[in-house]
């Protein structure tokens, strides 16, 4: 994975900037469009062969056959029982397919992707020497990365986020104006040379991991590296929208995606929750969330916080993994330094899924007993 180069002022956690100095300052920047953010946490892999596009889309969840140079998308690597092992976003440039992956998934996504090659003409490669910067479509930073993003084939590779437009083949399962609708996130692959020239430009603004990951979290924008853990089933994260293509032919995991679809639903549901402000706790990753019991004499735990920000307008704000049992309605999310009230809003709702229209059949034990032949004499 390449290190972005320093910038003035960076605060850095290994390999990821978390911010420059004013991460509120740099969100309404990014919003805007009109500042970078370098994402150390993101690794590249390139696909190169004739097959690339055909071979990818038998293998994964989204139809990737037709995709045309210029042309984004993102796709989910499931198991057998249709939970996400692997997530990369796809753009291809005519000549090879550039997938950008969570840095910690990438080489276990790669390895797998080498495993599934067998004779097809295909080629698998991490390339660790690149660098990839984040942005908001509209402002100036917009053409800034654009100019200087890598373009082996002539084609600027610019990843377009679909979030949360839903793709062909795709579905929606929250009802209502998304919040994601103005997320216009890009991302651009850079190599060493052009990574560097834009680290030294005087005129380029940055911000870091904490101002784009408060607006994620603000889109209801799922992440590998986040929402998903060893029994996600992208029903439950509302993947289904961008990630999956329910009408394409065969893939690993697709018989349980569409028996959860059609006839089910999803055991956890993702939701939205707006955090109380009041005592400056923003719970961690994996802190668990809580409902009163119905006759109030303890509590139930329903789920647990998967990602958490402070965003500029909304305050504490944070993505929490529900049982699909938890009420809809306020909740509590226990924390180290006390438990902060949490309002809930629903994403997912708890009757996703079971879309087919099936005619409901009687049951054998319910049929009246065929007549006795007898009778009639």
């Amino acid at each position: 994975m390449a290190r972005f180069p320093a910038l003035d002022g960076a605060i850095a956690d290994g390999d990821v900037v978390m911010h420059l100095g004013d991460p509120i300052r740099e969100q309404r920047a990014l919003e805007r469009g009109d500042a970078l953010a370098p994402l150390g946490d993101r690794t590249v892999i390139e696909l190169a062969g004739s097959e690339r596009l055909t071979w990818l889309d038998s293998i994964t969840s989204q139809s990737v056959a037709r995709l045309q140079a210029g042309q984004s998308t993102e796709l989910l690597v499931l198991d057998p029982q249709g939970r996400v092992e692997h997530v990369a976003a796809v753009f291809d440039d005519g000549a090879s397919t550039w997938l950008i992956a969570d840095a910690a998934d990438a080489e276990p996504l790669a390895a797998w992707l080498g495993r599934m090659v067998f004779r097809a003409d295909v080629t698998v490669v991490v390339r660790a020497e690149l660098s990839v910067a984040g942005f908001f479509a509209g402002g100036g930073a917009e053409q800034r990365a654009e100019s200087a993003a890598l373009a082996p084939h002539g084609v600027a590779v610019v990843w377009t986020d679909p979030w949360p437009a839903v793709q062909p083949g795709g579905h929606q399962y929250h009802e209502g104006r998304h919040p994601g609708a103005d997320y216009r996130w890009r991302t651009a692959v850079l190599d060493e040379a052009s990574a560097a020239a834009l680290a030294a430009d005087p005129d380029a603004a940055w911000a870091g991991a904490l101002a784009a990951e408060a607006l994620r979290v603000a889109a209801w924008r799922p992440r590998w590296a986040a929402e998903v853990d060893e029994r996600s089933l992208p029903h439950e994260t509302d993947w289904i929208r961008t990630a999956v293509h329910l009408n394409k032919g065969c893939y690993r995991g697709q018989e349980t995606v569409a028996k959860v679809h059609n006839l089910g639903h999803p055991p956890r549901r993702i939701a939205a929750l707006h955090l109380d402000g009041s005592e400056s706790v923003l719970p961690e990753p994996g802190a668990p969330v809580l409902v009163r019991t119905a006759d109030g004499s303890g509590e139930d735990e329903v789920g647990h916080i998967t990602s958490s920000a402070r965003h500029h307008e909304l305050g504490p704000i944070a993505l929490a993994i529900l049982s699909r049992r938890a009420p809809v309605g306020d909740l509590v999310v226990r924390t180290p330094d006390g438990d902060v009230a949490a309002a809930q809003e629903v994403i997912v709702p708890a009757d996703a899924g079971a879309t087919a229209d099936v005619p409901r059949l009687t049951r054998l034990s319910r049929r009246p007993s065929a007549p006795d032949p007898r009778d009639a004499r």
